[in-house]
């Protein structure tokens, strides 16, 4: 099934998903700035649309096999395959790192779904992803790196839009480029600016536009579990080239702070690469825009370090 990511397979997205995600919340935070409360998505991250839309399409143009599908993924994306299986009646069989934390592979389980965990690094638990579906047939789907994953995303934008009349920036967070590079796509639409925000150390699209390519990065972040991606997809590339998009990246002392200060002034808990896209706007030596909303995208995370007692 061929695809292609642009405006019109945003549009598509938005209507296969219509009815089955939450529209995202967006509310006031500061003087011209809004957070875009994606955390609240089923599943508790964004990745719930991309999955959804990846199995819809799939199941309209008939070729979802009985083996169900089966995907690779540190966590948030293989909690948002397991739930738009189920929805779709089909199993799901999921790998991850072995250290994947302990909160993911829970719900995953709860979701129904099959967990194998294996080696220590995402690219490990996608080879076993790929033998996997070699050999049973069940359809492979990926964290980040396809056109119907990343155009699931981008339906963010709209109803961003939608909630805040005047926007003219966006900061989201960026791990293997996914929600960004649907996000960009929507944005380029209607001539909105985004600002794509990185750790530090987990810097795998700032590495591809220095390089002019897609490159391998270490990861060695605070965020690293969500947006641990050693590797930014073709299309988050093209996205960031664009104009109109600007690379960020933010120290894990800064994302650390920024989450910490989520939850005191708000009572907001999100994980540390949600907290990345608030760094980004923290750290900014001028203001990002007069209307600016942060997208909060996830929250699958061990609130305790926020809430221990003398902390």
């Amino acid at each position: 099934m061929e695809q292609q990511l642009d405006y019109a397979a945003v549009r598509a997205a938005a209507g296969r998903i219509a009815g089955a995600i939450r529209p995202a919340a967006v509310v006031p935070a500061a003087e011209g700035v809004w957070y875009a409360l994606e955390y609240l998505q089923h599943t508790g991250s964004f990745k719930a649309r991309g999955a959804r839309n990846f199995l819809a399409a799939h199941h309209r143009a008939g070729t979802l096999p009985e083996a169900g599908v089966t995907i690779a993924s540190g966590g948030n994306a293989g909690l948002a395959c397991a739930w738009a299986a189920r929805a779709q009646g089909v199993p799901a069989t999921v790998f991850l790192p072995a250290n994947a934390p302990r909160v993911k592979v829970e719900r995953l389980r709860g979701y129904g779904a099959e967990v194998r965990l294996v080696g220590d690094r995402y690219a490990d638990a996608l080879a076993a992803c790929e033998e996997f579906a070699a050999a049973s047939g069940a359809l492979a789907s990926h964290a980040y790196d396809h056109p119907l994953i990343a155009a699931g995303a981008g339906t963010l934008l709209d109803e961003i839009r939608a909630a805040l009349p005047g926007l003219d920036t966006v900061v989201v967070a960026v791990g293997g480029g996914g929600l960004f590079a649907g996000i960009a796509t929507a944005a380029r639409e209607h001539g909105v600016r985004v600002v794509a925000a990185e750790p530090e150390n987990s810097r795998a699209l700032n590495a591809a536009l220095e390089a002019g390519r897609v490159v391998d990065v270490a990861v060695d972040s605070v965020a690293g579990d969500s947006l641990g991606a050693t590797r930014v997809s073709a299309d988050a590339l093209a996205a960031a080239r664009c104009e109109g998009v600007r690379s960020v990246l933010v120290p894990d002392q800064a994302i650390t702070a920024a989450r910490r200060a989520l939850w005191e002034e708000h009572r907001i808990v999100v994980e540390a690469g949600a907290a990345t896209a608030l760094a980004a706007l923290r750290t900014a030596p001028q203001p990002l825009g007069e209307r600016v909303a942060v997208v909060l995208c996830g929250a699958n995370t061990d609130p305790g370090d926020l809430t221990a007692p003398g902390i």
